[in-house]
């Protein structure tokens, strides 16, 4: 379950874990969620995604007004339960670390319960 950085041949296996990880929101918030509309390609160019597996799980961070910005986790719905988001949150806290960021920021649709109990779960505070 080590997290490793996403090459352009990866490209393929990121999106449709995006899109099998976020497809069951689409009839609740009544819209694609933004992650699903995200171009990873130059996101990927830039060294932003981490992939678990073959695209099991995708992570997207950067680093942006002195802290870490999380702005993209997606585990497949199929091997949810296995510490996949958990492995990458913590890697993307490592990658913090490493650059001496003093946070991890994220943001998170009200409506996806099950990222808000991850997240609370592994200690971040809601704040807005």
């Amino acid at each position: 379950m080590i997290p490793r950085l996403a090459g352009a041949a990866d490209l393929d296996a990121a999106r449709a874990c995006v899109v099998a990880a976020f497809s069951p929101f689409i009839a609740l918030i009544g819209r694609k969620p933004a992650p699903m509309e995200a171009d990873l390609a130059p996101m990927i160019a830039r060294s932003e995604v981490w992939l678990v597996g073959e695209g099991a799980g995708v992570l997207r961070c950067f680093t942006d007004g002195g802290a870490m910005q999380l702005d993209l986790l997606a585990v497949r719905p199929e091997t949810q339960g296995q510490g996949l988001g958990r492995a990458l949150v913590a890697h993307c806290e490592a990658l913090a670390l490493a650059a001496r960021l003093p946070a991890v920021e994220l943001y998170t649709n009200a409506a996806m319960l099950g990222a808000q109990r991850l997240y609370l779960g592994l200690g971040y505070a809601e704040i807005a």
